[in-house]
């Protein structure tokens, strides 16, 4: 009974080393070794309290791509930026172009139980790399909960809302993606760095 109580406790002992050893590589994930930039639009767009969000320094006057959303819902991709931690990482602006307050789609959380326990986000958000045939998903921490902006729920009239997306980086050489966000048009999108 001693061995096998000792062989489950090393187990758990693994487990939980492994587990802490995640959780800090996300962390760090999180932007403490990224540039300036990232880490006000991702601090700013993840507080999800209502405040204003910063604008996102750095970034073109032109975006990427613009998607349009139902109701008067627009989202504009204004970066979308590979790392050297293997993530790309997409920021943008959801505005309400409309003349009346707005509840932004449930939907585009996605449909994965993990995520939609977690509440509202984009984390139905993917990236398609149709050459390599391959869609890639929103990153999530160790407790499931999605890399990007969450907590939001309504925008009133003329409101926008910094928004970031975090997912694993498609190889060196695939610089073209489609983005697709449930309930939003899609568009193709240029990867830098």
């Amino acid at each position: 009974m001693s061995i096998r109580f000792t062989a489950r406790a090393r187990r758990g002992i693994v487990a939980l080393t492994v587990a802490t050893g995640l959780a800090v590589g996300v962390a760090g994930c999180g932007g403490s070794g990224d540039d300036d930039k990232k880490p006000e639009a991702s601090a700013s767009a993840s507080r999800g309290n209502g405040s204003q969000p910063s604008t996102q320094e750095g970034q073109a006057d032109e975006p990427l791509a613009e998607l349009k959303g139902q109701d008067g819902l627009l989202l504009q991709i204004t970066s979308a930026e590979r790392d050297a931690g293997g993530f790309v990482t997409v920021n943008g602006t959801l505005k309400n172009d409309s003349d009346k307050s707005l509840v932004v789609p449930a939907a585009v959380r996605g449909d994965e139980t993990e995520i939609v326990r977690n509440g509202r986000s984009l984390g139905g958000a993917t990236l398609v790399d149709s050459k390599g045939k391959k869609r890639y998903y929103v990153l999530r921490d160790t407790d499931g909960r999605p890399l990007t902006t969450t907590g939001f729920s309504t925008l009133k009239a003329g409101e926008d809302l910094a928004v970031f997306m975090q997912f694993p980086a498609p190889p060196e050489g695939t610089t073209e993606v489609a983005f697709q966000l449930p309930t939003f048009a899609s568009a193709t999108i240029q990867i830098s760095g």
